[in-house]
């Protein structure tokens, strides 16, 4: 009896063993996977702004009521609208993220901060962040 009782723990531990080792393996293999991915993955490039390419093709939607001192629109309520000019650039970026992502709300801007990409709203920030009026 005792042959068979330590016969059978010793076949247990054989099989846990195995069981731990493959699960072992499978972690081992997909972490490397995990690694090769990451590895392989392009690098994210910072995107620099422009202002020039900013100023020659993008600030026109911006002008319209941010270039109007003590502008106030109608639309969707009465909304003093504020100066950009000589913002901070990190400021300018993430307030059009915000709207793009519907973080902030206005209607106005939502619409026209879904239509920028990242290296528009770079150059937007570029332009108005050197541009103190």
């Amino acid at each position: 009896m005792q042959r068979t009782l330590i016969s059978a723990l010793l076949g247990a531990a054989l099989v846990f063993g195995a069981h731990a080792t493959i699960a072992q393996e499978k972690k081992a293999k997909a972490k490397a996977a995990k690694k090769e991915q990451v590895a392989a993955a392009p690098q994210a490039q910072e995107v620099v702004g422009d202002a020039k390419a900013a100023h020659d093709q993008k600030i026109a939607m911006c002008i319209g009521c941010h270039g109007i001192p003590g502008y106030k629109t109608a639309f969707p309520v009465v909304y003093h609208v504020p100066k950009i000019a000589g913002q901070q650039e990190a400021y300018l970026i993430s307030a059009l993220k915000a709207y793009k992502s519907g973080e902030r709300s206005h209607p106005s801007m939502r619409g026209i901060a879904a239509s920028l990409s990242d290296q528009d709203m770079a150059d937007l920030a570029a332009y108005y962040g050197v541009h103190a009026k």
